[in-house]
């Protein structure tokens, strides 16, 4: 086992004094320390494999995956270095990520999210089941809006911001094209929906009042905003207190083409700088969950996230 000294040897490379600090709150899986750490699996692995020869950490077989936790029984001056080491870094804005980044997988863990969302479209896709589609279930969940007032930005032509007008108080489409704007107008006319307003806007300069909205809402959104904290800066402005926001954005990807074929300017985001971003817009209560995969390459995900004005 290492000795003092050993540690501190050990504890020169800053990474490996965050993975301790994170193993020592919680085992974790080398995947759960990346998205944590945002590091690559190969650099990460390596760490762990000196901190293991160090027997400063142990790890535990679990199916496919392997775990790893800081090891209960170190010897004192051992355990007062690594303690004096987390103790003098507890204040750094990585260490401070860190932390919030492992409530998150914790949380995840927890509730499972990703793990029920892919049991339910594999139960969907695979077998038949008369009545039941995405479709269908999608306008059910549209009739229990509240009868509140929304605001889609980054509308589109205003699919989703009709659904919501059949229920909603109303709705505020906001798109910085005027053509489709000009074309949500129309169908809205033609639908009968009198409490849906286009609007014309961006969405880092939103054409709304303050506190104005109880519900703002991304949709596939955010990836086009030059400047995302602006754009969600916007949307906790015009929410009233209490106010929610919802999102649903790409997981950071590498498929650069995207910004030829659907004029994207962010490849994503990751969940762990979502949720950064919306702490830093005002938002509280944040949550940033993977809740689909496609099955085609490039294998998008998308993430949702929700944050709440207080």
């Amino acid at each position: 086992m290492a000795t003092p000294w050993d540690t501190l040897k050990l504890l020169a490379d800053a990474t490996r004094v965050r993975i301790l600090r994170l193993l020592s709150r919680e085992e974790l899986a080398v995947t759960e320390i990346q998205d944590i750490l945002e590091m690559g699996q190969s650099r990460i692995s390596s760490h762990l494999a000196l901190l293991r020869s160090a027997d400063l950490v142990l790890d535990r077989r679990d199916g496919k995956k392997t775990f790893y936790s800081l090891h209960p029984e170190l010897p004192a001056g051992v355990r007062a270095v690594l303690d004096a080491a987390f103790d003098t870094v507890a204040r750094e804005a990585e260490v401070k990520a860190d932390g919030k980044a492992l409530s998150r997988v914790i949380e995840r863990r927890r509730h499972a999210t990703e793990e029920y969302f892919n049991t339910v479209a594999g139960r969907l896709g695979k077998n038949h089941c008369p009545g039941r589609s995405w479709e269908a279930i999608g306008l059910m969940l549209f009739r229990l809006v509240p009868r509140v007032r929304v605001a889609d930005l980054g509308a589109g032509e205003g699919v989703l911001s009709q659904l919501l007008a059949r229920n909603a108080e109303f709705v505020y489409a906001i798109d910085n094209s005027e053509k489709m704007v000009e074309f949500g107008k129309k169908l809205a006319e033609q639908h009968g929906i009198r409490n849906l307003e286009y609007k014309l806007g961006d969405l880092e300069d939103v054409p709304l009042p303050d506190a104005s909205v109880d519900i703002a809402l991304l949709s596939q959104a955010l990836h086009h905003a030059p400047h995302p904290d602006k754009a969600l800066a916007e949307a906790h402005r015009i929410l009233r207190p209490g106010g929610r926001l919802v999102l649903l954005d790409l997981r950071r990807h590498t498929f650069e083409k995207a910004r030829e074929l659907y004029a994207d300017y962010w490849l994503g985001f990751s969940e762990n700088a979502l949720a950064d971003m919306l702490a830093k817009a005002g938002f509280k209560g944040v949550s940033v969950e993977v809740v689909a995969r496609e099955a085609d390459e490039p294998h998008f995900e998308t993430l949702l996230a929700v944050g709440e004005k207080k």
